[in-house]
């Protein structure tokens, strides 16, 4: 292995695009750790539910929203414009029309992502600023920055910060295009992953603190060393199951049309058309997780508002925010297993088009054996398509649970359970791999082995 690094850094042009990548990658680390200009504290102290709301979209957001930071919107205001126009170009002609004109309407619609983000932008700095950081912890701003005679930061003020963050979100989304023109791999996943990984220090320290030489059993705060020797086999094996998972294809012969090009018989070749087992990736936990948190939230502060104006229903909605809240209840993993089952198949159905599939087989003279082209074709490859995606869906359902039952059964903390499941592991496997990827194209193309062979 350390030959092949040294291989790798031995070409010039592979080198350049890998130091780039990783100062980009620096650069945004650090201006991770500045500030608001407007607050004297580093980070605000949350709610419980608030905290654990942050706590999951943190994870792919490629930042924390509890440290008051410029980048403290991240990536995930890019990432919601580009699936929204995503989803528009398959339900709305104009957009549609868009991507089937080639790289000019690629163009057209990242210039038409970039305006959105700026929208998403403004109104998420604007609603975090005024019910998270003025709502929740006044007394962290800075006496020059109240309003005259008010214990409010001033409009002006307001405004300033809703365009910093505004722009530090920006400057992230510039900084993910120059990775992908100038460096190496996909530079927004890179940023999340840089997000996800920067976690670990902080989950392994608090590990460290609960950690006990007596054996625990998984009772009470502390961990054991039968503990530590439980969650080290589950890391193994769940790493094993993501990386057979995002390597796993189910692989369909397919064979070209013969034809006949002067005396010369053409065509006639077996080939194989590849369809992922997990062709949605991770969206479908983000989009689950997401739509969780959201009435967790909601019934959260309804129980507060309730309090004063009909306190029978406070009981009520306690316990629906503590049941969508926990992910120990089982009403909370039945619901998410559901939403990931029910996300896989509508991503599937708007990435995975079959009818358009069959019709570029026919039109390249390829055709798969035992099936008419056209009609038959699409309806073979979008039964296949349904199998898979339960096996994919299955797959996805386990691994997004297991962080919350690392948490409830052996009392870690959802910082550490997180690197055993969910979106966060999903994300550092599937970057790794394309990283992989791009950097074996390199070596091939100058007749070196890829970073994978023997």
């Amino acid at each position: 292995m350390l030959e092949k690094l040294r291989v790798v850094f031995s070409i010039p042009e592979l080198r350049q695009k890998i130091l780039l990548t990783l100062a980009l990658l620096a650069i945004y680390r650090i201006g991770y750790h500045i500030r608001l200009p407007v607050l004297q504290e580093s980070s605000i102290a949350m709610g419980g539910q608030v905290q654990s709301f942050l706590d999951k979209v943190a994870v792919f957001s490629a930042t924390d929203l509890r440290t008051l930071t410029i980048f403290g919107l991240g990536i995930a205001p890019y990432i919601s414009a580009s699936i929204i126009f995503q989803l528009l170009g398959t339900v709305w002609g104009p957009i549609e029309q868009l991507r089937k004109e080639g790289p000019a309407g690629r163009k057209k619609i990242n210039e038409y992502t970039r305006y959105l983000t700026v929208f998403i932008c403004v109104i998420q700095s604007w609603v975090y600023l005024r019910y998270m950081i003025i709502g929740q912890s006044a007394g962290s701003i800075s006496e020059f920055f109240y309003a005259s005679g008010s214990n409010e930061l001033s409009f002006g003020w307001q405004i300033t910060s809703v365009a910093i963050m505004t722009a530090g979100s920006l400057f992230l989304m510039w900084l993910g295009e120059q990775i992908d023109e100038y460096g190496i791999g996909n530079g927004v996943s890179l940023l999340i992953m840089a997000g996800i990984l920067a976690q670990m220090p902080k989950a392994l320290w608090d590990l460290r603190q609960n950690m006990s030489s007596s054996l625990s059993g998984g009772s009470g705060s502390n961990i054991g060393p039968d503990v530590l020797l439980v969650l080290a086999f589950l890391f193994v094996a769940v790493v094993f199951a993501v990386v057979f998972i995002t390597m796993a294809q189910r692989r369909i012969q397919m064979q070209s049309a013969k034809h006949v090009r002067g005396r010369r018989v053409m065509g006639g070749s077996k080939q194989f058309l590849p369809l992922k087992i997990n062709q949605s990736g991770v969206m479908p936990i983000i989009f689950a997780g997401s739509l969780l948190m959201i009435p967790a939230l909601v019934f959260g502060m309804l129980a507060s508002a309730s309090a004063s104006w009909w306190p029978a229903l406070t009981s009520v909605f306690n316990a629906l925010s503590a049941m969508l809240n926990s992910g120990s209840s089982f009403a909370y993993n039945v619901l998410y297993v559901a939403l990931i089952f029910f996300f896989c198949f509508f991503w599937t159905s708007i990435m995975f088009n079959p009818k358009e599939m069959s019709q570029n087989l026919q039109d390249s003279g390829a055709f798969i054996p035992g099936y008419r082209p056209g009609k038959r074709t699409a309806d073979y490859l979008e039964k296949v398509m349904v199998r898979i995606t339960y096996v994919g869906a299955a797959f996805l359902a386990v691994v997004a649970i297991v962080p919350t039952i690392i948490t409830s059964q052996f009392g870690v903390s959802f910082s550490v359970a997180s690197f055993y499941g969910g979106t966060g592991l999903l994300i550092a496997v599937s970057v790794a791999f394309d990283l992989i990827q791009k950097i074996d194209s390199h070596l091939l193309m100058r007749n070196y082995k890829g970073l994978l062979e023997e």
